[in-house]
């Protein structure tokens, strides 16, 4: 019971500071305020881990942690229903580590009306905790819609010239996303007869009366394409290069680190294991879709100029990897879509970090403008370059082995073979655009304007706070990269169980033209 009030605490103590840093801080600098803000980024980020510590991996028919509390729902069979299953708990990691780093960013930043800055990323923080802690499916939609609304309070106040432009049209996408996504779950949970609104009772109750496969079909596409949009699934992905662009950088970090898995975690954690016959049904577009946000959406990221986009594209170009991950129907490949999803929240969380640490040094974010980083600040540049090459999939980062897992998921199968082939396009274009940003920024002879604009303003190297946030990134990147199996053994268990009872993924059964396969574990 204590550890599953810990898990409890780790969205409330965000929330809490949040109001407080709303409603009574006036000045974010005071040593009380700095206190509060880092009491509220650490304490989630420590209680996480030692939850991780605590997870016993053989629990496999119950969720580790649970608490169920009332809500005034219970006639429609709505209950906060927390717990952590492998699946949730990789991605709920990824959440204290991301909003750690951003949190102490944001505190020691020069925003202009600091406390609402931090007291909205506070709040969004919250809710991405409670969105993976989610068992409930109901709070599993809230806590994404309660951490969304930040996000685009914090564009329109902070954000760049196109801001109302900008949020204008990821409300319209997201909105639409969400709607889509919400009344897929609604069907689902009432075709399935489940007595209560969570993801053990939809299992129990589709387990005995599995849903018939039109309606499977039109309840997964409902889904896909929501839950899709709020990934930036081709071709609606548009929105979110320009969101990211327009965020400020905490709220780039804790969006296109943390929020964006959402809709992938979904089809893993609910719309593939409940719906296969669904899943079945719309598998080659899960291929080809992904594939235009590798290959098209890669050509576009090729022809940025401005760093902040470029990031923001290759966000999107590399979530197709994910979608073609789960279109291999394997527990191999929906591991490594899972690994994925935490190394890809890492690692575009650091870029778009570094890239407003690049701002301060250059005052642009045109990278034919700069050059010579490594003259005026050789830490950054060693930061930044790591970032890309962990970015691009170098091996001893996290991204390596989720895109590797995935690869080798699709060479199992002939008829996802020619997939691989045309993925495996995405690694060159990745190279090229992340090497072409690292030697535009870094190398060359840095402009004597730059130089003494840096030395008029003791703008420097990286200062403290910038290396620290950095570090608790870049450092998990490497942990993951040297040591997969942190998370893999606990995944590979829950992925095991849910799929195979789900009858998804049968030894030597063919499902349309995919062969599923459940024994293979990946490391």
């Amino acid at each position: 019971m204590m550890y599953s009030h810990l898990l409890f605490s780790t969205i409330w103590i965000p929330f809490i500071c949040g109001l407080i840093f709303l409603v009574s801080v006036k000045d974010v600098k005071t040593l009380g305020a700095r206190l509060l803000g880092l009491c509220g980024g650490v304490l989630p980020f420590v209680f996480a881990w030692i939850l991780y510590f605590k997870y016993d991996a053989s629990l496999l028919e119950a969720y580790n942690f649970e608490l169920i509390l009332p809500t005034g729902l219970e006639s429609l069979g709505i209950f906060l229903h927390l717990g952590l299953n492998g699946i949730s708990l990789p991605l709920f990691i990824l959440s204290a580590t991301v909003g750690l780093s951003a949190i102490v960013y944001a505190l020691f930043s020069n925003a202009e009306r600091l406390n609402l800055y931090v007291g909205l990323l506070f709040i969004m923080f919250s809710g991405l905790m409670g969105t993976f802690a989610s068992v409930d499916l109901f709070f599993f939609y809230f806590f994404h819609e309660f951490a969304l609304i930040p996000t685009f309070i914090m564009i329109m106040i902070w954000g760049g010239v196109a801001r109302h432009a900008v949020a204008l049209e990821m409300t319209i996408y997201l909105t639409l996303g969400a709607l889509l996504s919400l009344i897929g779950l609604i069907a689902l949970y009432q075709q399935s007869g489940a007595e209560a609104f969570n993801m053990i009772a939809l299992k129990d109750a589709l387990l005995e009366q599995p849903i018939s496969e039109v309606l499977q079909n039109n309840i997964f596409a409902l889904l896909f394409f929501g839950f899709g949009i709020l990934v930036s699934l081709f071709p609606f992905h548009t929105w979110a290069p320009k969101g990211y662009g327009a965020a400020p950088t905490g709220a780039a970090m804790l969006h296109a680190g943390v929020l964006k898995k959402f809709g992938l975690y979904g089809l893993l954690q609910i719309a593939i294991p409940f719906l296969p016959a669904g899943s079945e049904a719309w598998g080659f577009w899960l291929l080809l879709l992904g594939l235009g946000n590798i290959l098209v959406i890669g050509l576009v990221t090729l022809a940025q100029k401005d760093l902040k986009q470029m990031i923001g594209y290759s966000s999107v170009m590399h979530m197709g990897y994910a979608f073609i991950g789960l279109g291999t129907f394997s527990i191999l490949g929906a591991g490594g879509v899972l690994l994925l999803l935490v190394a890809h929240g890492l690692s575009v969380a650091l870029l778009f970090l570094l890239s407003t640490c690049i701002y301060k040094r250059f005052s642009t974010f045109n990278m034919d403008e700069m050059g010579g980083l490594g003259q005026i600040a050789p830490n950054l540049s060693a930061f930044f370059a790591l970032a890309i090459l962990a970015s691009i999939g170098l091996p001893g980062f996290a991204n390596f082995w989720g895109e590797f897992i995935i690869f080798t998921a699709l060479g199992e199968s002939e008829s996802t073979r020619w997939v691989l082939y045309l993925a495996a396009l995405g690694i060159i274009i990745s190279a090229v655009y992340g090497l072409r940003a690292v030697g535009n920024i870094v190398f060359g002879v840095a402009k004597e304007s730059v130089i003494q604009a840096n030395t008029a303003s003791k703008v420097g190297d990286m200062n403290p706070i910038e290396k620290f946030s950095a570090t608790v990134l870049l450092g998990s990147l490497l942990l993951i990269g040297v040591y997969p199996k942190i998370f893999s053994d606990y995944s590979n268990k829950t992925l095991q169980n849910i799929y195979s009872d789900t009858s998804l993924l049968l030894n030597d059964e063919y499902v349309g033209d995919f062969k599923l396969e459940r024994d293979t574990e990946y490391e």
